[in-house]
């Protein structure tokens, strides 16, 4: 009978750029663009031809979503009136991406953690909702920033992307593919919004987080977190969509216009979504023999504070608190895949030999992602 090895976590890192944005400085532009365009079209908006551009406030943002501010890869160039979008120059060629970069830097915190070197990798996945080219792949110049032998690749799940990373370590490590991998989720993910639209401009922030998934029996970590199980979902949706891309230019398109930018029906993906995500890890905890009650900890999806609070209730019956599913996008922003992963790095050295907790993503896709964990103390 063939034996599996035990895959664990055994470390995790987070980088974030060096600069935020409140709610006030983003409600400011958007504003006064709003101004400068229902000026520039009173007439034609009196006649009722053209519809004004809606104006905001900073209340409105935190009750509709729970963010306040969120780090940002450039500011200037969001907050310039005349321009309304990061200023991220391009870079040549023989010098590393925007993207590695950030991966790096995350993927260094991590292996720090896990006690590891970069020679104690096998393999590296760049996951996330955006690479910022198609080839070469951002994780192969990972790989060779850090000096990895072995082998990368990159994956695009949007929001869902670090967990299904995950679980694909999980998968290579357990088959004997890889005795540790490298998941990084560098999320650029700020460049994807219109920032003149009142319902989007604020959702998103920049970071990059990475982990280290590894067997059990070469552990050098001190805590580390045992996989008990991984599980993932998909069901097709138009709800969310970001459209750019390569075709735009055959199709003789504006590729950046506002409809091929990020945009969703924000109504229809919490009363769709919620449900989903609650089910989908109310069932994996149920085929574990594990009571929904027993987990110390839920490291949710960070993209909306009322979606977060709907679905820890489904799972519990009653309002969670705090401690059992910390919220960090008040102060990061939706960071795409990320966001889970950013809850758990903050949010785990409290646990003790034994706790469960669950790390979960849902968003665009469909995708739902999950993985329960139990804690080892070595």
């Amino acid at each position: 009978m063939t034996s599996f090895p035990s895959v664990v976590i055994s470390g995790s890192g987070l980088w974030t750029p060096p600069y935020s944005i409140t709610n006030e400085e983003l409600v400011n532009v958007l504003n006064e663009n709003a101004d400068r365009f229902n000026h520039a079209n009173a007439d034609a908006i009196e006649r009722g031809e053209v519809a004004p551009m809606a104006k905001s406030d900073a209340a409105f943002i935190e009750k509709a979503s729970g963010i306040r501010e969120r780090y940002v890869y450039e500011k200037d160039g969001i907050l310039d009136i005349n321009r309304m979008r990061p200023n991220i120059p391009a870079r040549a060629e023989n010098e590393m991406s925007q993207q590695a970069e950030m991966a790096v830097a995350a993927a260094r915190a991590a292996l720090d953690d896990a006690n590891r070197n970069a020679t104690d990798i096998d393999a590296v996945i760049v996951s996330c909702a955006y690479t910022q080219r198609a080839y070469p792949a951002i994780a192969i110049e990972v790989q060779e920033a850090l000096g990895i032998e072995g082998f990368g690749f990159d994956m695009l799940v949007a929001c869902s992307a670090a967990t299904f990373a995950l679980q694909r370590a999980y998968e290579m490590v357990r088959s004997g593919t890889a005795r540790s991998v490298l998941v990084i989720n560098p999320e650029l993910v700020t460049p994807q919004l219109n920032y003149a639209d009142r319902d989007s401009h604020f959702i998103f922030g920049d970071v990059a987080t990475a982990m280290v998934v590894e067997n059990e029996d070469q552990v050098a970590a001190k805590q580390y977190f045992r996989v008990l199980d991984t599980k993932a979902v998909t069901k097709y949706s138009n709800n969310i969509r970001s459209n750019f891309g390569h075709l735009s230019r055959a199709a003789d398109i504006d590729a950046f216009a506002p409809a091929n930018l990020f945009h969703q029906e924000g109504r229809k993906v919490f009363k769709e979504v919620c449900p989903m995500a609650a089910e989908h890890m109310s069932s994996q905890l149920a085929a574990l023999d594990i009571d929904n009650q027993t987990v110390k900890r839920w490291w949710l999806h960070q993209a909306n504070i009322n979606m977060n609070i709907l679905i820890a209730k489904k799972l519990l019956g009653r309002t969670a608190t705090e401690e059992e599913a910390p919220i960090v996008l008040d102060r990061f922003g939706n960071t795409a895949s990320a966001g889970s992963i950013i809850a758990f790095t903050l949010y785990h050295k409290d646990f003790a030999n034994g706790d469960i907790g669950v790390i979960c993503s849902f968003g665009a896709g469909y995708s739902i992602g999950s993985l329960v964990i139990e804690c080892v103390q070595g």
